[in-house]
């Protein structure tokens, strides 16, 4: 990810006229404007959609637009330069996105800092930690494809951290554009409280503008390049409709605002400004999101949703950002930081992205108060260590540039910083704040790999070392019993990617084995245990009895585990606690039926004994691990598989060649839906049974269809499933089954 600190700029006369004319001027260097530090001026937006949705070609217009850049180019573009933010060359070749990338631009007076996000669930980490640290969001959705997979992935993202959003409906121009559908669709599928704030004037081939429902104007975009915005008379044949749409935007802003619900029911008419105001007052709630229309690729619609940027999502003072008092023994007391730019206030910062630069570690944070200042101290929260800033960077893809102090709401990159994702950092150490860290979704495939050559083993190392600092959704781990080093993440193509990188950037080709899922094991039901750990070896021996309940969980927490101290008394003295629940944690790293991790139960100790001399947190510990083994040989297990919602789409005529292949792979297909020739179909599939089906869904469509698949789930797996994984890890361990029927017979 590549995320640009901002400096505050102001624009010289000239300039802003240009911008308001409509007409392009180059971006100045810093040097060119004086230092503007005004709160209200600064927005920190990303930009998140489903795959393919055109947020990288519309990040592209965006810097163009505002001067940022020169000239524009595609995504997968012929003359092989590649967007601004596709800075790596495998993104320029695949035409995708793979790590988030950031940049700074000003617009009308404004300083806006993007982050264009990956849309591929495998980078989900990405938006995650994009969306930690930003103000709002814009979502893009196709014309066609409307609320797909990844749309559902996003929303629940934004609404995890509380980010207001505009939502943008691009590609107008392709063939079968509906940009109405994907508005019902908005309604129905993520509950948005949604309206047109725009209309389009054609769409497809016949796209020539937009209706702007607030000003009552129509806008048309002059000449190749949409530099020239040109405003108009509402066309005739579209008056009766904006009337009804603009009706219908007031009707919903009445629902959540008071303002616009007064004027509504004394059927007065609301002014621009009232309907402007009544918009930004909801889509800071959250309670309102503004639908805009436009084509990034065909430059028709872009300057307009920069304008309502700047109109409708909040700047870093609007937001309110929370930090924790964390004391041993005490509930952790919420501190509402100080966005002002003034410097009164110490500096609190949270790093939210590690990247390998060409300099050393790239550390992303962003300030959330005060002032930092080059040369300045900052302490890590959480490890206590004291760094001294030599430098402070702002960036604009992968291009660094220096600056001397970054102020609240501002997003910057450091260098020689040894820290965590999600560290906090305060330039005043008795200051014992830290900021609420970043959600890490647990890896769902892993595979094995292993340098092809032997001799690059150094290099290995150092790519599986930089990696997992900088993801941490991909990890690695070497296995015991199999003699496999094992990498995990979220998807075939995560561990693919970090497979070329490795050959790319660290020139050490690896190979890598058959995806591995990442199964789990459960109870069915509750089981008691009473077990005695006694040890005696001359000297000081081991005494410890642990009592209680191993029991299920409800099914939406199965990929937990807790541990609960129920016990009254000094049977079981306190300070053995911990070790009783690290012998727990500890065993639920590998069951016992196939090897895999436990989830979804809960350790009840009810009671225990121990002895005044032999017992100690090590005898507890084993103690635990004993009573989880004596509950594998009595208790009702089960394995339970990751469960992967996916959507296929193809055109009408494949459609039962791939209902038939998606039952096949015990898919459940939970609905469809069909629009201009082609079929959506949403399943449930197991992630074991989905290996492969990339190229047997192209060779039956012709190439034509495609899907995406994202986690949803875990669910108990199939008997046969079961026991063919209970087998092979009996095999591997060298465990001999008797089959009690063969013995009775020879018997």
């Amino acid at each position: 990810m590549t995320i640009g600190y901002l400096l505050r700029f102001r624009p010289s006369v000239a300039a802003a006229k240009s911008v308001l004319n409509g007409t392009i001027q180059p971006f100045s260097s810093h040097a060119a404007f004086a230092e503007h530090k005004a709160l209200e001026r600064i927005r920190n937006i990303g930009i998140s959609a489903h795959i393919d949705s055109g947020k990288t070609t519309l990040t592209e217009r965006i810097l163009f637009y505002t001067g940022r850049i020169k000239e524009m180019h595609e995504v997968k573009g012929k003359d092989n330069v590649g967007a601004t933010m596709d800075s790596m060359e495998l993104e320029r070749q695949r035409g995708i996105t793979i790590q988030s990338a950031a940049t700074y631009t000003i617009w009308k007076d404004h300083n806006i800092n993007i982050i264009d996000t990956p849309g591929h669930v495998d980078f989900t980490v990405e938006v995650e930690r994009a969306l930690r640290v930003l103000d709002g969001a814009i979502l893009v959705l196709c014309s066609v494809g409307g609320v797909q997979s990844q749309t559902l992935t996003v929303n629940r993202q934004m609404k995890r951290y509380n980010v207001p959003c505009l939502a943008f409906i691009n590609k107008l121009d392709r063939m079968g554009a509906n940009p109405y559908r994907v508005l019902g669709q908005m309604r129905s599928k993520l509950n948005h409280n949604a309206a047109f704030i725009q209309l389009p004037i054609g769409v497809e081939n016949n796209c020539k503008g937009i209706v702007d429902l607030v000003k009552q104007r129509a806008l048309y975009f002059e000449d190749n390049l949409g530099l020239t915005v040109r405003e108009d008379e509402i066309p005739q044949d579209m008056r009766v409709e904006s009337d009804e749409r603009r009706h219908e935007l007031i009707e919903h802003l009445s629902n959540v605002d008071d303002g616009i619900g007064e004027l509504f029911l004394e059927e007065k008419t609301p002014s621009e400004k009232d309907i402007m105001a009544a918009i930004r007052r909801a889509a800071l709630k959250r309670m309102f999101t503004p639908v805009l229309v436009g084509t990034a690729l065909k430059n028709k619609g872009v300057q307009p949703l920069l304008d309502a940027v700047l109109n409708y999502l909040p700047h870093p003072g609007e937001v309110e950002n929370i930090a924790l008092i964390e004391k041993k023994g005490e509930e952790p007391q919420k501190v509402i930081l100080n966005p002002a730019r003034d410097g009164k206030d110490p500096f609190v910062g949270l790093a939210f992205k590690l990247e390998a630069g060409r300099f050393g570690q790239l550390t992303y944070l962003r300030c959330y108060q005060g002032v930092l200042k080059k040369g300045d101290n900052i302490y890590n929260v959480r490890s206590g260590k004291k760094v001294r800033l030599a430098r402070l960077v702002r960036l604009h893809s992968n291009n660094m540039e220096d600056v001397n102090e970054v102020y609240a709401g501002d997003i910057f990159a450091l260098f020689g910083v040894d820290c965590a994702s999600g560290d906090t950092f305060v330039t005043n150490p008795k200051l014992e704040l830290s900021m609420e860290s970043i959600f890490v979704p647990d890896p769902v495939v892993s595979m094995a790999i292993q340098p092809t050559n032997s001799k690059d083993r150094d290099n290995f190392s150092k790519a599986i070392a930089r990696f997992t600092k900088e993801d941490p959704t991909f990890r690695f781990a070497y296995d015991t019993d199999v003699k496999e080093t094992l990498v995990s993440g979220m998807g075939e193509l995560h561990l693919e990617i970090y497979a070329q990188r490795m050959e790319r950037e660290y020139n050490c080709p690896v190979t890598l084995g058959k995806p591995k899922v990442a199964f789990r094991e459960t109870l069915i039901a509750p089981c008691e245990f009473d077990y005695l750990h006694k040890k005696q070896s001359g000297g000081q021996g081991q005494y410890a009895r642990v009592t209680g309940v191993l029991e299920p969980l409800p099914p939406h927490q199965n990929t937990d585990i807790e541990f609960v101290d129920e016990t009254i008394g000094t049977n079981v003295p306190k300070q053995f606690i911990p070790g009783i629940d690290k012998g727990f944690r500890k065993m639920a790293e590998k069951g016992l039926l196939s090897g895999h991790r436990l989830s979804g139960i809960r350790f009840r100790l009810i009671d225990g004994a121990h002895h005044i001399v032999d017992s100690s947190e090590l005898a507890f510990m084993l103690a635990a691990q004993g009573a989880i083994k004596s509950v594998f040989e009595n208790g009702s297990w089960q394995i339970l598989e990751p469960i992967m919602m996916v959507e296929v789409t193809a055109p009408n005529e494949f459609q039962g060649a791939v209902i038939g292949q998606l039952s096949k792979r015990h898919g459940i297909i939970m609905g469809t839906e069909g629009a201009e020739g082609w079929f959506t179909i949403h399943a449930e599939v197991p992630l074991n049974d989905m290996f492969g089906y990339a190229g047997e869904l192209r060779s039956s469509t012709q190439g034509k269809g495609e899907f995406s698949m994202e986690y949803s789930r875990y669910s108990p797996c199939k008997p046969d499933v079961q026991e063919r994984l209970m087998q092979e890890y009996q095999v591997s361990q060298g465990i001999v089954v008797v089959d009690k029927k063969q013995q009775k017979k020879k018997n």
